[in-house]
């Protein structure tokens, strides 16, 4: 097994005294609180043991995949010297499958002299992370632990219960992952249609709703055992720039900040909120100007978070590989042009930025490029009197705390054998299926198309048109399995693939497809940028939608994608929003055109022109439904 593979001497990586042996048991997480630990005797002996490069390597968390890692293979030797060379004191998990996931943290927490924390973005859930994936070629979803809809989806239910419970499922399945903190909620709110990086992932556009659903969700995992955190501080809703590329800027006054996106923080720190993330965006109305990164100030990460709102919990930068805060905006100030996963840019440098970071107060610098530059970094600024021993202490002090309080000093090991009867419990799944029916939001339906079984006539040719780009393995899956069994042999059910990034998708083939069906089904999983009418890539797209609504009346659209797709194609008679394309999501969707669930939804967004927040057409649900003669429970 891999655990027990990569089970090294912890004298070979000996950075502290080496822990007591550990047992391996999955007893109930204690609640996360905000207050510090009573007694850290703890913390305390393995921060005065500490040199001040390992106290430095305590604050780099770089990012380690969940796949299957064979002993002898790059990707194990690459995360395996992150512990045993450099001694970081966390991690990143991204994606893999449960098991794996728990194995590979299990093996490196073997390594590590000083028990890791793990941190995941676990935005909907610990499956949204903790996945198998598809098999290929047959793309046979190959399952995992529970993942949620969208945080949009949610906001489109109203329900603070199902925020905490979506928190509460998160924080046991990832706590069985061998996961500590969850990099979620997002509570950014998106009141800007045109923002490419937040979208869906936010609970809306109304600050009160979001500041509701964040808190709840808050509590939901900090109540059973994981630490959340807030994202992203102070707020990336209000922009149409997407920060892993540039330095986007939020050119709002300080007093909208209080009255809109700070709202949402405020309730979730006044919830105990267990950790903050920065954004790397520009705030002039704070800074003065427009080329610091809100990660690398002082005056908004120390003077308003800490200060003003009072935030006394771990304060973690976002990822230091985005051009958002490497991009160098002066370029009077030492630049140099440097190529990485994000283009080629005018950068400060890691080592620089990471120096500014913690001078701003930052106390975990994520996913560095390059580990032993981002240590080396924190250690010179000491050394060159940029900050002091005791500022890198107090950091420090809040890590180890945190480890601490999650347990990690009694039990840093997960028991593999609990995992699949913790991870993707059936009652998890059915409380997330909930989500996603009650998220289902009918926003328009001029000609009265859902349910389909009260659409006179009833359609016995329905054309189904799945938009998707190739790498989206799971698009309509599910949605053309549930649909089709929903309306049974006497429907014929064709179905249609485009892909948009394809410069020679032939349109006009689908348009004239639908002259011989009853009823058109458009499913989009498109991105934002196709909701902008100045991107040449999203023209022929547009342009087909509008085709097709002029050429049959007919025409749902179904949106799993970007929900202000709508902006470019309001004379659609029929606008169903899914909110996220998971195959939860897509059940949902197909089991509300056919009536048998209820459409309760509502717009957390205005959708320009004509759909105003709250917008959504009510249904009511059927206990049996029939389509064409047959029946559906």
């Amino acid at each position: 097994m891999l655990a027990g593979a990569m089970a090294i001497a912890l004298a070979s990586a000996c950075v502290a005294p080496a822990p007591a042996p550990v047992t391996v048991s999955t007893p109930s997480p204690a609640p996360i609180v905000s207050r510090p630990v009573r007694s850290a005797t703890w913390s305390d002996s393995v921060l005065a043991s500490l040199s001040l490069r390992d106290k430095a390597a305590q604050l780099i968390w770089p990012m380690v995949f969940g796949d299957f890692s064979p002993a002898a293979s790059a990707g194990w030797a690459r995360a395996q010297g992150y512990v045993t060379n450099d001694h970081i004191g966390g991690l990143v998990m991204s994606v893999g499958g449960p098991m794996e996931i728990a194995a590979k943290l299990n093996a490196m927490q073997r390594l590590s002299a000083i028990p890791l924390i793990v941190g995941a973005d676990l935005e909907f859930g610990a499956g949204y992370r903790a996945r198998g994936g598809y098999f290929l070629p047959n793309a046979i979803d190959l399952g995992g632990a529970t993942i949620f809809p969208p945080e949009m989806a949610i906001g489109a239910t109203r329900d603070t219960t199902l925020a905490y419970e979506q928190g509460r499922i998160t924080a046991l399945e990832g706590r069985a992952l061998g996961i500590h903190v969850a990099f979620a909620p997002i509570l950014d709110v998106n009141n800007n249609p045109a923002n490419p990086v937040i979208g869906v992932r936010s609970f809306g556009e109304d600050q009160r709703l979001a500041a509701s659903l964040g808190a709840s969700l808050v509590r939901g995992l900090q109540e059973h055992g994981m630490v959340a955190t807030g994202k992203h501080f102070p707020g990336h809703g209000d922009t149409d720039q997407n920060s892993h590329l540039t330095l986007p800027t939020i050119t709002v006054s300080r007093a909208r900040l209080d009255t809109v996106e700070l709202v949402p923080f405020r309730a979730a720190i006044a919830a105990g909120l267990g950790a903050i993330m920065t954004a790397h965006i520009a705030l002039p109305a704070i800074l003065g100007d427009s080329s610091t990164p809100a990660t690398l100030s002082p005056r908004v990460m120390t003077d308003l978070l800490r200060r003003e709102l009072g935030f006394r919990g771990l304060l973690i930068t976002d990822a230091m590989d985005m051009n958002g805060v490497l991009a160098n905006a002066r370029p009077g100030r030492g630049g140099q042009v440097v190529s990485g996963q994000y283009g080629t840019i005018n950068s400060i440098g890691l080592a620089e930025a990471c120096k500014r970071a913690i001078e701003a107060g930052a106390d975990i610098l994520l996913m560095p490029t390059d580990v032993p530059t981002a240590i080396d970094a924190v250690v010179a600024g000491v050394q060159a009197g940029r900050f002091t021993t005791a500022r890198i202490d107090s950091s420090v002090s809040r890590v180890l705390a945190l480890k601490e309080r999650v347990g990690l000093h009694r039990q840093r090991l997960v028991d593999l054998d609990s995992v699949p009867a913790v991870v993707g419990d059936s009652n998890s799944f059915n409380i997330a299926r909930r989500a996603a029916e009650r998220s289902i939001t009918l926003a328009k339906d001029s000609l009265r198309l859902v349910p389909l079984a009260r659409v006179a006539p009833a359609p016995s040719r329905i054309l189904s048109i799945t938009m998707a780009s190739r790498s989206n393995l799971g698009a309509d899956v599910t949605f053309v399995a549930e649909l089709r069994r929903g309306l049974g042999p006497a429907t014929r059910l064709r179905t249609e693939y485009v892909n948009p990034d394809d410069p020679g998708a032939n349109y006009a083939r689908l348009l004239a497809a639908a002259d011989s069906s009853d009823l058109v089904v458009v499913c989009s999983y498109l991105a934002p940028s196709y909701s902008s009418a100045s991107s040449t890539a999203a023209a022929p797209v547009i342009d087909f939608l509008r085709a097709m609504t002029r050429r049959s009346a007919r025409t749902i659209l179904v949106n799993f994608g970007n929900p202000y797709l709508y902006q470019q194609v309001p004379e659609i008679s029929t606008y169903m929003v899914a909110w996220g394309g998971f195959p939860l999501s897509q059940r949902a969707a197909a089991q509300a055109l056919l009536g048998i669930n209820a459409i309760s939804g509502r717009l957390p967004i205005s959708i320009p022109p004509s759909l105003p927040f709250g917008a959504g057409e009510m249904r009511p649900g059927a206990t049996q439904t029939s389509v064409n003669g047959v029946s559906r429970p």
